[in-house]
């Protein structure tokens, strides 16, 4: 037990140790070459990225900006899909299916979206044809706008 905690001290103390040796050589950079020492860290120090630094959280996820979208039209699956979902929060479900959109690989993905068009804690009952053709021309549709 004691040979464990040394252990773990030993790994705090070189972490740190290796913390302070970055920051004494930024601060000797930052002495030796003055503000040019930026150019060391940061890869593209002369391109727009201040300007667009957070643009993506400013203006939103284009992709679940689309679902949202989507969801909230006329279109019969997202209609569908409302009516499906009851009572349960519109936004969260987007959310989320557009998180389980990441998944690269199309069965699970459709998997993902059956089990959140179930909702947390049910399991998919294969008889439920409702579910699945649901989950599967979601899927579709949001392949074509996606």
């Amino acid at each position: 037990m004691a040979n464990k905690r040394e252990t773990h001290c030993n790994n705090q103390v070189d972490t740190f140790a290796e913390a302070l040796a970055t920051a004494r050589q930024m601060q000797q950079n930052w002495l030796t070459y003055g503000v040019n020492f930026v150019n060391f860290y940061v890869e593209d120090v002369d391109g727009d990225w201040l300007e667009t630094w957070g643009h993506d959280e400013i203006l939103g996820n284009s992709q679940l900006d689309a679902i949202k979208e989507f969801l909230v039209s006329h279109d019969s699956v997202a209609v569908n899909v409302r009516e499906y979902l009851g009572e349960r929060s519109l936004f969260d479900f987007a959310v989320n299916l557009e998180e389980y959109w990441r998944i690269s690989e199309t069965n699970d993905r459709l998997s993902a979206v059956r089990n959140l068009l179930a909702g947390e804690g049910h399991s998919i009952n294969t008889d439920d044809i409702r579910l699945l053709d649901l989950a599967n021309t979601l899927v579709v549709k949001l392949t074509e706008i996606l």
